[in-house]
């Protein structure tokens, strides 16, 4: 790389950490909003929450790195035009592909660090994730142990805890269990405790009552007694073990499923093969997006009214690249078979890019018209 080059990519990559981490923490903060609302609701310490948060940061990054490398490829391109530094580039010859060496770098660095997230950091982070929100589900305690709130830790499943003394004994315990369609049996007890048997959660309740409602017949009945036990394990699923989802997979597992991986999450071969070449096309759409706003304000060098009307243009035309990623990831839901169209938005992204390099380069290569007479504007006479 000469010395022009090794600038421009110095440039590039300042600003495109500037903006990444400006994107990352914006989004980052927003998923971290959510998680405190939905960990600490549901009883989790902080540093669970601290932890959800740190395994979400990949994928926040992958995110986010298309649209940082694409706004640091404009805001450089802009700065050195206004600043003259490209047009004396141009005037020593160099055309716009031979200025886009540097862009060229600095593309090829965004694909690579995008193919770490994408095959090796995200899917990692995804899958601790899954591991750490199934043993959540499992620890029954995190889940009904709060105490003056009703709470719904499964479907059909009511809880209320009135108190819970420093012994760990659950005052005032009511218990609603409507998952069968032909009753609703409501638990009533005065006290209850939490136990492990076996493996199994169990909830021991004392001097309760427990009311059926038969919805066939609407007939209430009721039952007194000293001690009951109650399945809370079974009742709240925590013994199912998770379906693992296509995004906790490797990239390689994708592209090599075997019966037992698609038995296991019940999708098929062709909805694997379209996972797997949607990470590999992701690489090369932060490659065409660097390109993209490189190309558009090429096109602007020699425009001397400014170049707001061709920044509006590139993040239009970004705009649609992302709009015909969106539309392939809906066509490749319902037919896998199309996994072809995971390449058409990068594709897109090279193709206008090289035509705009093309058409940035058009006065230069226009010649001369010696159809007109030269005037001596030295004040002689023509021969």
């Amino acid at each position: 790389m000469s010395r022009f080059d090794r600038y421009m990519l110095s440039q590039l990559m300042a600003l495109f950490g500037f903006f990444s981490l400006v994107l990352v923490l914006v989004y980052w903060v927003n998923q971290a909003v959510l998680l405190f609302d939905r960990l600490i609701g549901d009883g989790q310490t902080a540093l669970v929450f601290l932890e959800f948060t740190a395994l979400s940061l990949p994928n926040s990054i992958r995110l986010v790195l298309p649209v940082s490398a694409f706004a640091a490829t404009v805001y450089v391109t802009n700065r050195l035009t206004r600043e003259s530094e490209l047009v004396v580039a141009q005037s020593t010859g160099m055309s716009s592909f031979r200025l886009a060496r540097g862009v060229l770098a600095f593309g090829i660095i965004v694909a690579l660090l995008l193919s770490v997230l994408v095959h090796v950091l995200v899917p990692a982070s995804r899958a601790t994730m899954a591991v750490r929100q199934a043993r959540m589900d499992a620890d029954v305690t995190s889940r009904i142990l709060t105490e003056g709130k009703f709470l719904h830790p499964s479907d059909g499943i009511t809880i209320f805890i009135r108190h819970i003394t420093p012994d760990g004994e659950l005052k005032a315990v009511f218990l609603s269990d409507g998952r069968s369609p032909d009753s609703r049996t409501t638990y009533t007890a005065n006290h209850a405790l939490l136990v492990n048997t076996g493996g199994t959660p169990k909830l021991v309740m004392f001097d309760g009552m427990a009311q059926t409602l038969h919805m066939d017949t609407r007939r209430l009945s009721t039952t007194r007694f000293k001690e009951f036990t109650y399945e809370i394990g079974s009742a709240l699923g925590s013994g199912v073990p998770p379906v693992p989802s296509m995004n906790e997979l490797s990239t390689w597992t994708l592209l090599h499923p075997t019966p037992a991986e698609l038995k296991l999450t019940g999708k098929t071969a062709g909805e694997f093969w379209f996972e797997g070449n949607t990470r590999l096309a992701e690489p090369l759409n932060g490659l065409a997006a660097t390109f993209l706003g490189f190309a558009v304000l090429m096109v602007g060098a020699f425009s001397r009214f400014g170049l707001g009307r061709q920044i509006f243009v590139a993040i239009v035309l970004l705009i649609v690249m992302q709009l015909l990623i969106n539309a392939g990831a809906n066509m490749g839901q319902k037919s896998p078979g199309l996994w072809g169209l995971t390449y058409v938005p990068a594709a897109y992204g090279m193709i206008v890019s090289v035509g705009l390099m093309w058409w940035s380069q058009r006065r230069r290569w226009r010649p001369r018209d010696r159809s007109r007479p030269e005037t001596d504007t030295g004040g002689g006479a023509t021969a």
